[in-house]
């Protein structure tokens, strides 16, 4: 039996230049990120790397950003009207979706502890780690804290639809999202992340989320705290370095994925295009 892995295909990539008012969000941009990366844009005068979107598959012709919301942030800040994406299919493969956690630098332990604890309908409660990691895996909990102390506190809340508990979840991570440093880390390891951050606050460890549950906040416009969402793309679109004088242009959209569709055919025909199946490291990033 032959078994077929999504790194085996080497179907071109759907890209699509689309009205930056067709696409939604999933989760919010990071604002400590998006004001850099306007200026990063202007000056180069390209595209790096197309943002990620699914179709919402309504009549509205939307589509739902699942990675590179701080770019269509940017570029709208910057006053464009299009955008370059790239459209997957979002299913598992070829789209797989995990969760990033915060690692939260430079606030009191004290003052982190204490704005969440003021968080109407939010219940902190010391909990060993083991007791943590179970309660959230049955989605018992909010989420989890991992104090740099070593205290780990579990997050709870009576709400129960995900609506409300994503309501929940913004106001908790709302209390120190903009207040330290924020950065995200796939581990829930104490130890490797003091070893990388010297003024480390703590961890906030997320659930799990299926591709349902972010289609349909997204849908009814509710975002996501953010830099939770992560999603590993087989056959990811990166270094097209698309001029941004292609997007910011006059003409109507029929022109400019003409024009796109030409640019694509050239860097097929000269080579320029390679597929890469393994998992990589980029370190320019």
């Amino acid at each position: 039996m032959s078994h077929f892995h999504p790194s085996d295909s080497t179907d071109t990539p759907d890209l699509r230049i689309v009205a930056l008012d067709r696409l939604i969000e999933h989760e919010y941009n990071d604002v400590q990120r998006t004001a850099p990366l306007a200026e990063r844009l202007e000056a180069d005068g390209t595209l790096r790397n197309p943002p990620i979107v699914a179709e919402l598959g309504d009549e509205s012709g939307r589509y739902v950003v699942l990675d590179g919301a701080n770019r269509t942030t940017a570029l709208h800040l910057l006053g464009y009207a299009h955008v370059l994406v790239q459209v997957v299919r979002y299913e598992n493969p070829p789209v797989t979706l995990s969760t990033w956690h915060h690692l939260v630098c430079g606030i009191s332990l004290a003052d982190f502890l204490g704005a969440m604890r003021d968080v109407e309908g939010l219940e902190l409660r010391q909990a060993d780690l083991l007791e943590a990691r179970a309660g959230l895996a049955r989605r018992d909990l909010l989420a989890y804290v991992i104090c740099a102390d070593g205290r780990t506190y579990a997050a709870r809340t009576d709400a129960r639809t995900l609506h409300a508990q994503n309501n929940m979840l913004n106001a908790m991570v709302d209390t120190y999202k903009t207040r330290g440093r924020l950065f995200r880390t796939a581990s829930d390891s104490l130890a490797e992340a003091q070893a990388n951050y010297a003024d480390l606050t703590g961890l906030v460890i997320f659930p799990n989320y299926e591709a349902a549950e972010v289609m349909a906040l997204a849908r009814d416009g509710e975002l996501l705290p953010t830099g939770l969402t992560r999603h590993l793309i087989q056959g990811r679109a990166l270094r097209t370095n698309y001029p941004l004088s292609e997007l910011k242009s006059d003409d109507p959209l029929e022109a400019k994925n003409g024009r796109l569709r030409a640019w694509l055919q050239r860097k097929l025909g000269s080579k320029e295009i390679r597929f890469y199946g393994e998992a990589t490291y980029a370190f320019d990033e």
